[in-house]
């Protein structure tokens, strides 16, 4: 089975072009996976560069034939009555029990240019039981809040373990009050905008204890001793600076046995990102 998580830049390629057709086709060649967390993903946004203001989640859940999830981190009112939204994506050709959305920290940034961040989360049907899977993309310009939003990745894997250690109720209900048991089992992807020798990468891995798994690096744990690839500044000619990894993969350590391969495609330039793929069974 696989997963890919990639920060797609609203589709659009270093060329300046936005395609979400081209975007699904490099999911396909990559290696056609049943789980693709995407980030930047934009609807009715024709103020992004090239854009036209597709409905994304639409055209990528069409062209990829599975079903997609969405949560909008930034949702303004747009020309007319239409919204222009902008966020993160799942699309799974597994079954997804249930999904979550999570509103991530936002303090003031003390000038600096900032927006609103989230975290989508899926709790998807595997053939073993369930995965919990959270797609998100931390702020890039404001260190002080990318710390409050690890932070927060952190206490909402605490919780959702805490949640499956506590077992389900003593008396079952229906409705949204129906119980779906939590896995501890759990893989967080997305842009974290921090290299790998941040503090915050290794704030993020720390241990919590009282039984609750930690959050592995998947590319550390399946390469030990060789440097992160560099996902982005690779290609695109509008960034200056080295190339460096931002993007991640980070799994649950009782989900780390499970974890086969994982490589980071070094040759798509359909985004200003290198797309991320991870092979588990």
């Amino acid at each position: 089975m696989r997963l890919l998580a990639w920060n797609i830049q609203w589709c659009r390629g270093t060329d300046g072009r936005v395609d979400p057709a081209r975007i699904a086709r490099e999911i396909r060649r990559i290696g056609d996976p049943e789980i693709v967390c995407l980030q930047e993903v934009a609807s009715n946004f024709d103020a992004l560069p090239g854009s036209a203001g597709e409905d994304q989640p639409a055209q990528l859940a069409q062209a990829l034939g599975a079903e997609a999830h969405v949560a909008w981190a930034v949702d303004i009112a747009a020309e007319g009555a239409r919204r222009a939204r902008f966020g993160n994506l799942i699309v799974s050709r597994l079954p997804v029990r249930r999904v979550l959305r999570h509103s991530l920290p936002w303090p003031a940034a003390g000038g600096l240019p900032s927006m609103p961040r989230v975290a989508l989360e899926a709790e998807i049907e595997v053939p073993w039981g369930a995965l919990r899977v959270l797609s998100t993309h931390l702020e890039y310009y404001s260190a002080a809040q990318r710390a409050a939003q690890v932070e927060r990745l952190r206490e909402l894997h605490a919780e959702a373990c805490a949640h499956a250690l506590a077992g389900p109720p003593a008396r079952e209900a229906a409705g949204p009050f129906r119980h779906f048991a939590r896995p501890t089992h759990a893989i967080v992807c997305g842009d974290f905008n921090f290299p790998p020798d941040d503090p915050l990468h290794a704030r993020l891995a720390a241990p919590f204890g009282a039984g609750i798994p930690a959050l592995v690096d998947a590319w550390t744990h399946l390469n030990p001793g060789v440097p992160h690839p560099p996902t982005f500044r690779l290609h695109d000619p509008d960034y200056a600076g080295a190339p460096y990894c931002c993007d991640y993969v980070f799994a649950s350590e009782d989900f780390v046995p499970r974890l086969a391969s994982m490589l980071v495609d070094l040759e798509s330039r359909a985004s200003d990102h290198q797309p991320l793929i991870v092979e588990f069974d």
